[in-house]
């Protein structure tokens, strides 16, 4: 069982960040910022990569009810391409803690990189798999990107953005390569998006 972090002592805040989506070659970043509840314990919290589509809605819906506050956030395909990636994630993350409706004492961001946010921040390497509010941040980030990517299959269906979430698996290369890239959908600063422009130019 991944610990919970929502507390420190008796008093102190603790935020749970996180994002998803990074590695896609299409679609927004997302970042979420969790804080939970201690005395509604959510029992089955993991790093998002390591659950079932299922688990994930489940815990979502579980988050969402019991949470002490959350926000999910995203920077666009646009802005990834301006900024680079990193950059991006950690803007996603910067606008998620802005739309919290509870103000933490600390946030635990997952990685080894921190958001310029004016709370003091922990950053920590696998932090999905040690802490309850990053898993959870996880798994709210995830689960609102896919939805997100679902609702993009609706309008591009020849890209299978429902199976593949934006990543680059072999569906989606034939995809590029078949029809070129979707603008302000793809992140053309990502080499193989880039390269599938300047095939069909």
């Amino acid at each position: 069982r991944v610990p919970c972090c929502a507390l420190l002592g008796d008093s102190v805040l603790i935020l749970g960040v996180d994002e998803a989506g990074r590695g896609c070659l299409a679609g927004d970043v997302y970042a979420a910022a969790v804080i939970l509840d201690p005395s509604k314990p959510i029992v089955g919290l993991n790093d998002s990569k390591k659950l079932t589509a299922k688990a994930r809605n489940r815990l979502r819906q579980l988050i969402e009810r019991d949470a002490l506050a959350y926000a999910v956030a995203t920077a666009s395909a646009e802005e990834i391409d301006a900024i680079n990636i990193l950059r991006a994630a950690l803007l996603a993350m910067k606008r998620a803690v802005a739309a919290l409706s509870v103000s933490p004492d600390e946030a635990w961001i997952d990685g080894t990189f921190a958001p310029q946010i004016t709370i003091p921040c922990k950053t920590f390497i696998g932090g999905d798999t040690l802490h309850g509010c990053i898993s959870a941040a996880s798994i709210l980030a995830k689960t609102h990107r896919d939805e997100a990517l679902i609702a993009l299959d609706a309008k591009f269906s020849a890209f299978g953005f429902a199976q593949h979430k934006g990543y680059g698996t072999a569906l989606h290369m034939r995809a590029l390569k078949l029809h070129g890239p979707i603008p302000k959908v793809h992140r053309f600063s990502f080499a193989p998006v880039r390269e599938a422009q300047i095939l069909l130019a």
